[in-house]
């Protein structure tokens, strides 16, 4: 028996949950979850590519957590978008020998996403069986990617992490910054932001820096601040952590940076003693915040 769960799964949060988890546990063969890169807005249309919420690496990470035994990615371009939903079946889901395939109620496949839940069970008639699980919902609204990019975007890191079910996490590799942390006292662990990431709105919020390449290291408490360094004139963006009670040296480490508390929005200082003022305000906050 394998079954199968298809869908896009930007961000794994609760509506992606609730799909795997139904999937994992309707049988007891395989389980292999079937998702798709790039995004297929990004491929249909370009100037409107969503921020992703998560990037490849850590989607299949999270999908095996979640159970997986396999993660079949379908590579998005212009000849799978202009499939039929039958040539969608034929191509990629038959292949699997799938005796259930599980998606979310609302869920689109094939050419214009002429395809529907209903479709795709007329198709497998005979060989396969389709189950819908019903859409999550958070805080009083249907979750989905669009509404959590949404709400990162505001700096809203409650609400994402409340659709999630976990802290909104940006991962990165730590650069060398221009050290100015450090002379004031706050070293920080400083990463790029692309521009096909989500990320939250610019401010200053508690949080959490874990190294990525020690999965069993504990997660240290952070004073985040995203943004450019207004009060310097800085005009690139970035994430940058300061790690309370510890001053260590990350770079060209990959680090996970999870989002909890919004402190305050970016402000310009009038002078460097304003700023390391505020900074200490930030991190006396954060401290009481994150316990």
């Amino acid at each position: 028996m394998t079954v199968v769960a298809i869908g896009n799964f930007d961000g794994v949060h609760l509506g992606h949950q609730s799909v795997l988890h139904r999937a994992r546990t309707s049988g007891d063969g395989r389980f292999i979850v079937v998702t798709f890169w790039p995004h297929p807005v990004g491929v249909l249309r370009p100037d409107h590519a969503p921020k992703l919420i998560t990037d490849l690496h850590t989607r299949l990470e999270l999908l095996r957590a979640a159970g997986a035994d396999e993660v079949r990615v379908v590579r998005f371009n212009q000849q799978v978008a202009g499939m039929s939903p039958e040539d969608f079946v034929d191509e990629f889901l038959l292949p699997l020998q799938p005796t259930r395939i599980v998606v979310g109620r609302n869920f689109h496949f094939g050419a214009k996403a002429a395809g529907d839940v209903a479709r795709l069970a007329e198709l497998g008639r005979g060989r396969y069986v389709v189950e819908a699980v019903e859409l999550s919902s958070a805080a009083g609204e249907t979750t989905c990617s669009t509404r959590i990019r949404q709400a990162i975007a505001d700096g809203d890191v409650e609400l994402a992490a409340a659709h999630l079910g976990r802290p909104f996490e940006f991962r990165g590799l730590v650069v060398v910054g221009d050290r100015r942390g450090r002379g004031l006292g706050f070293p920080t662990a400083n990463l790029i932001v692309p521009d096909d990431m989500a990320v939250p709105a610019d401010g200053v919020y508690a949080g959490w820096l874990q190294r990525i390449d020690l999965p069993d290291a504990e997660p240290m408490a952070a004073a985040i601040s995203v943004g450019s360094n207004p009060t310097f004139d800085g005009l690139e963006r970035r994430v940058e952590s300061y790690v309370l009670d510890r001053d260590l040296s990350l770079y060209g480490v990959t680090v996970g940076v999870s989002f909890v508390h919004r402190l305050r929005g970016q402000q310009r200082f009038e002078d460097v003693d304003a700023l390391i003022a505020q900074m200490h305000d930030d991190v006396a906050r954060t401290r009481t915040l994150l316990g």
